[in-house]
Protein backbone atom coordinates (compact mmCIF):
# COMPACT_ATOMS: atom_id res chain seq x y z
CA UNK A 1 0.00 0.00 0.00
CA UNK A 2 2.94 2.51 0.44
CA UNK A 3 5.85 0.57 0.22
CA UNK A 4 5.12 -0.60 -3.33
CA UNK A 5 4.71 2.97 -4.48
CA UNK A 6 8.00 4.52 -2.71
CA UNK A 7 9.99 1.40 -4.41
CA UNK A 8 9.25 3.28 -8.01
CA UNK A 9 11.41 6.28 -7.25
CA UNK A 10 14.07 4.16 -5.03
CA UNK A 11 15.09 1.96 -7.84
CA UNK A 12 14.83 4.97 -10.44
CA UNK A 13 17.47 6.37 -8.09
CA UNK A 14 19.48 3.37 -7.54
CA UNK A 15 19.16 1.39 -10.70
CA UNK A 16 22.03 -1.46 -10.09
CA UNK A 17 20.16 -2.45 -7.05
CA UNK A 18 17.93 -5.28 -6.80
CA UNK A 19 14.89 -5.93 -4.54
CA UNK A 20 13.63 -9.03 -3.57
CA UNK A 21 10.52 -8.63 -1.39
CA UNK A 22 9.33 -11.63 0.15
CA UNK A 23 5.28 -10.05 2.07
CA UNK A 24 4.88 -11.99 5.15
CA UNK A 25 3.01 -11.39 8.53
CA UNK A 26 5.53 -14.23 10.09
CA UNK A 27 8.46 -12.82 11.91
CA UNK A 28 11.77 -14.34 10.38
CA UNK A 29 14.77 -14.75 11.29
CA UNK A 30 17.36 -12.46 9.70
CA UNK A 31 20.55 -14.71 9.68
CA UNK A 32 18.60 -18.01 9.04
CA UNK A 33 17.32 -16.76 5.39
CA UNK A 34 19.64 -14.42 4.18
CA UNK A 35 18.04 -11.17 4.29
CA UNK A 36 19.90 -7.90 4.04
CA UNK A 37 16.78 -6.11 5.79
CA UNK A 38 13.49 -6.47 7.35
CA UNK A 39 10.69 -3.55 7.55
CA UNK A 40 8.25 -5.23 10.90
CA UNK A 41 5.24 -3.27 11.49
CA UNK A 42 5.33 -4.27 15.54
CA UNK A 43 6.43 -3.28 18.75
CA UNK A 44 10.16 -4.45 19.10
CA UNK A 45 11.13 -6.89 21.82
CA UNK A 46 14.27 -7.19 23.20
CA UNK A 47 17.10 -8.96 20.33
CA UNK A 48 20.40 -8.34 18.58
CA UNK A 49 18.74 -6.55 15.72
CA UNK A 50 19.59 -3.14 15.18
CA UNK A 51 16.41 -1.04 14.91
CA UNK A 52 15.92 1.76 12.61
CA UNK A 53 11.95 3.42 13.14
CA UNK A 54 10.89 4.78 9.73
CA UNK A 55 7.22 5.59 10.91
CA UNK A 56 4.47 5.84 13.50
CA UNK A 57 1.84 3.46 14.15
CA UNK A 58 -0.78 4.73 15.78
CA UNK A 59 -3.38 2.09 15.94
CA UNK A 60 -7.42 2.57 16.81
CA UNK A 61 -10.09 0.47 16.61
CA UNK A 62 -12.70 0.10 14.23
CA UNK A 63 -16.02 -1.12 12.38
CA UNK A 64 -17.87 -0.64 9.87
CA UNK A 65 -21.72 1.00 9.86
CA UNK A 66 -23.14 -1.99 9.11
CA UNK A 67 -21.25 -3.83 12.09
CA UNK A 68 -22.32 -1.02 14.17
CA UNK A 69 -26.13 -0.68 13.19
CA UNK A 70 -27.02 -4.35 13.70
CA UNK A 71 -24.96 -4.89 16.99
CA UNK A 72 -24.52 -1.26 18.46
CA UNK A 73 -21.34 0.60 19.18
CA UNK A 74 -19.42 -0.77 22.09
CA UNK A 75 -19.60 2.07 25.26
CA UNK A 76 -16.30 0.65 27.04
CA UNK A 77 -13.55 -1.89 26.18
CA UNK A 78 -15.93 -3.69 29.20
CA UNK A 79 -18.22 -4.12 26.47
CA UNK A 80 -16.43 -5.91 23.92
CA UNK A 81 -17.26 -8.82 25.45
CA UNK A 82 -20.12 -8.61 23.73
CA UNK A 83 -18.88 -8.16 20.46
CA UNK A 84 -17.09 -9.95 17.44
CA UNK A 85 -13.62 -9.18 17.78
CA UNK A 86 -11.26 -9.66 14.95
CA UNK A 87 -8.10 -10.68 16.12
CA UNK A 88 -4.51 -11.63 14.26
CA UNK A 89 -3.52 -14.53 15.67
CA UNK A 90 -1.55 -14.41 18.82
CA UNK A 91 -2.78 -10.76 19.65
CA UNK A 92 -6.12 -11.31 21.48
CA UNK A 93 -4.56 -9.03 24.10
CA UNK A 94 -5.87 -5.47 24.01
CA UNK A 95 -4.76 -2.49 25.87
CA UNK A 96 -6.54 0.65 26.36
CA UNK A 97 -5.92 4.18 28.50
CA UNK A 98 -8.76 4.85 30.78
CA UNK A 99 -8.98 7.51 33.53
CA UNK A 100 -8.16 5.17 36.39
CA UNK A 101 -5.39 3.76 34.48
CA UNK A 102 -4.33 0.83 31.74
CA UNK A 103 -7.71 -2.28 30.90
CA UNK A 104 -6.81 -5.20 29.40
CA UNK A 105 -9.21 -7.01 27.70
CA UNK A 106 -8.95 -10.45 25.42
CA UNK A 107 -10.40 -10.03 22.36
CA UNK A 108 -13.07 -13.01 20.86
CA UNK A 109 -14.75 -13.43 17.97
CA UNK A 110 -16.01 -15.99 15.66
CA UNK A 111 -13.07 -14.83 12.67
CA UNK A 112 -8.98 -14.67 13.53
CA UNK A 113 -6.17 -14.65 10.92
CA UNK A 114 -2.67 -14.72 10.44
CA UNK A 115 -2.72 -11.52 7.73
CA UNK A 116 -3.39 -7.54 8.48
CA UNK A 117 -4.56 -7.25 5.13
CA UNK A 118 -7.50 -9.83 5.53
CA UNK A 119 -8.52 -8.61 9.25
CA UNK A 120 -8.65 -5.37 7.38
CA UNK A 121 -11.43 -6.82 4.52
CA UNK A 122 -13.03 -8.71 7.28
CA UNK A 123 -14.01 -5.63 9.19
CA UNK A 124 -14.67 -3.15 6.29
CA UNK A 125 -16.85 -6.06 5.62
CA UNK A 126 -18.26 -5.61 8.70
CA UNK A 127 -17.80 -9.26 10.37
CA UNK A 128 -16.29 -7.81 13.83
CA UNK A 129 -14.20 -4.46 15.51
CA UNK A 130 -10.77 -4.67 15.37
CA UNK A 131 -7.62 -2.85 15.42
CA UNK A 132 -6.23 -0.98 12.52
CA UNK A 133 -3.25 1.44 11.65
CA UNK A 134 -4.45 5.10 10.94
CA UNK A 135 -1.51 4.09 7.88
CA UNK A 136 -4.05 1.04 6.67
CA UNK A 137 -7.62 2.05 7.06
CA UNK A 138 -7.60 6.22 6.69
CA UNK A 139 -8.89 6.04 3.10
CA UNK A 140 -11.71 3.87 4.57
CA UNK A 141 -12.38 6.22 7.35
CA UNK A 142 -12.64 9.33 5.27
CA UNK A 143 -15.11 7.47 2.73
CA UNK A 144 -17.16 6.40 5.37
CA UNK A 145 -16.33 2.70 4.81
CA UNK A 146 -15.09 2.52 8.82
CA UNK A 147 -16.17 4.32 11.86
CA UNK A 148 -13.49 4.68 14.38
CA UNK A 149 -14.80 3.42 18.31
CA UNK A 150 -13.40 3.75 21.68
CA UNK A 151 -11.88 7.22 20.87
CA UNK A 152 -12.38 7.96 24.81
CA UNK A 153 -10.57 4.77 25.34
CA UNK A 154 -6.96 4.81 23.25
CA UNK A 155 -5.15 2.11 22.81
CA UNK A 156 -2.32 1.06 24.42
CA UNK A 157 0.56 0.67 21.68
CA UNK A 158 4.21 0.79 21.38
CA UNK A 159 3.90 0.07 17.32
CA UNK A 160 5.79 1.40 15.07
CA UNK A 161 7.30 0.61 11.31
CA UNK A 162 10.85 -0.47 11.45
CA UNK A 163 13.64 -1.28 9.59
CA UNK A 164 15.53 -4.06 10.97
CA UNK A 165 18.85 -5.74 10.66
CA UNK A 166 21.55 -8.17 12.43
CA UNK A 167 24.03 -6.42 14.42
CA UNK A 168 26.70 -8.92 13.59
CA UNK A 169 26.78 -7.58 9.58
CA UNK A 170 28.14 -4.40 8.62
CA UNK A 171 25.73 -1.80 7.46
CA UNK A 172 26.52 -2.36 3.68
CA UNK A 173 25.76 0.94 1.22
CA UNK A 174 22.69 -0.86 -0.07
CA UNK A 175 20.97 -1.21 2.76
CA UNK A 176 22.14 1.99 4.24
CA UNK A 177 20.66 3.48 1.48
CA UNK A 178 17.42 1.78 1.90
CA UNK A 179 16.95 2.97 5.04
CA UNK A 180 18.19 6.74 4.54
CA UNK A 181 15.64 6.59 1.33
CA UNK A 182 12.39 5.35 3.65
CA UNK A 183 13.13 7.52 6.81
CA UNK A 184 13.30 10.42 4.50
CA UNK A 185 10.16 9.57 2.16
CA UNK A 186 7.90 8.18 5.51
CA UNK A 187 9.00 11.46 7.18
CA UNK A 188 8.20 13.90 4.34
CA UNK A 189 5.01 16.17 4.83
CA UNK A 190 3.00 14.33 2.36
CA UNK A 191 3.34 11.15 3.75
CA UNK A 192 2.76 12.69 7.32
CA UNK A 193 -0.66 14.23 5.77
CA UNK A 194 -2.07 11.13 4.95
CA UNK A 195 -1.40 8.82 7.99
CA UNK A 196 -2.00 10.85 10.89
Amino acid sequence: MHLLPALTDFLARYPDLKVDLKLSDTIVDLVEVEFDIDLRNSELKDSTLIPRKLAADNRILCASPAYLAKYGEPGSPADLKFHQCITLMGLDNWGFHSAKGPIKIKAKGHFRTDNGEAIRDAYINGLGITIGSKWSVYQHLAQGELIEILKNHPLVSNTAIWAVYPSSQLLAPKVRAFIDYFMMYFGSRPYREQVP
